[in-house]
């Protein structure tokens, strides 16, 4: 660690020279209370193994863990149970159900472990699989249930367990594209309703750009970019980002108050505003932005009250915002 901090070794150096595999380098950050923060990255980044911290089912060589206030690294063996259990709850990718369990007490095993009455459990555990639409199952076994339905049952657990925080391992990779969209309206509607903090893990840029409110992408271990969706996409940190974002359809993320000039600059080039152009709030998406474009030659006025602020678009904006992001992309 000495040698890692002092000479800023690498992932391959440190391998090299120590024989020692660096998970996590240096990766801090921090989520808001409600938040969806998406992990991404390529297999063997790192993004598991940094998730797998804030519960300390691995315990770091250095650094803190802090969650709602509380060092994790500073519990003690029973400490640390009792805020696995009730605390952070964790979705796994291989969904982690007991064969020999129905779906209802699967669903009810958190509050078992904290000692609530049979009838308490089994209220709290049908209330969470109503949310997932899986009430007519509660009596079946896991395998009994597809691969969907499963991953379902674990979302459901976790929401049985009230935790305050939830750790999602890329629950939805193994499933089929048509489900796992399902999966991910139904994750997002829920986490919208419970307002839970969400740590969750993905390969796939898409997904994260879909369901997060920011995203940390790594590589190596490191995090090389942390941001909303539309920052990282209009303004992406390296190469590696580049890659991950150049397939994404910006059409649907990139708003109006990106692709604005300040009104000023546009007056001092183009002369004053006429006051009949079509105007937009600075949160319209590209795709609005294109319609409206469609509807006249002239420029757009973008109105953003909550910052107090006056923009304009031209359509060579909004072609470049479909082309490129940003005109230095």
């Amino acid at each position: 660690m000495e040698a890692v901090k002092r000479e800023g070794l690498g992932k391959a150096e440190v391998l090299e020279k120590f024989n020692c595999v660096v998970g996590v380098a240096d990766a801090s950050f921090s989520v808001k209370r409600g938040e969806i923060f998406c992990i991404m990255g390529l297999s063997g980044s790192g993004k598991s193994t940094l998730v797998r911290h804030v519960n300390r089912l691995l315990t770091p060589t250095d650094g803190s863990v802090t969650v709602s206030g509380t060092d994790i690294m500073a519990l003690n063996e029973e400490e640390l149970l009792k805020v696995r259990n009730e605390h952070i709850a964790m979705v796994f990718q291989n969904f982690g159900l007991m064969p020999h369990r129905s779906v209802r007490d699967n669903v009810a095993m958190p509050l078992e472990i904290r000692g609530f009455s049979q009838n308490a459990r089994w209220k709290a555990a049908e209330d969470a699989l109503a949310l997932v639409d899986l009430s007519e199952w509660k009596d079946k076994f896991a395998h009994e249930l597809s691969g969907g339905m499963q991953q379902r049952v674990g979302l459901a657990r976790a929401i049985a367990a009230d935790a305050e925080v939830l750790l999602m391992d890329e629950p939805f990779s193994a499933l089929d594209p048509l489900i796992r969209r399902q999966l991910q309206e139904e994750f997002m509607r829920l986490a919208s309703q419970m307002n839970k903090t969400t740590l969750f893990i993905t390969h796939d840029l898409e997904e994260a750009v879909r369901i997060g409110d920011r995203i940390a992408i790594m590589k190596d271990g490191v995090i090389v970019q942390t941001g909303t969706p539309e920052e990282i996409i209009m303004n992406p940190a390296d190469d590696y980002v580049m890659d991950f974002v150049g397939g994404i359809s910006r059409i649907n993320l990139i708003r109006a108050h990106s692709l604005a000039r300040p009104k000023a600059e546009f007056e001092a080039e183009n002369g004053t505003l006429t006051g009949n152009e079509v105007v937009v709030s600075g949160n319209d998406t590209l795709r609005q932005l294109i319609i409206k474009a469609a509807d006249g030659s002239g420029p757009i006025l973008v109105q953003d009250d909550d910052l107090g602020t006056e923009g304009v678009i031209i359509k060579n904006d909004i072609l470049k915002g479909v082309i490129l992001g940003t005109e230095d992309s």
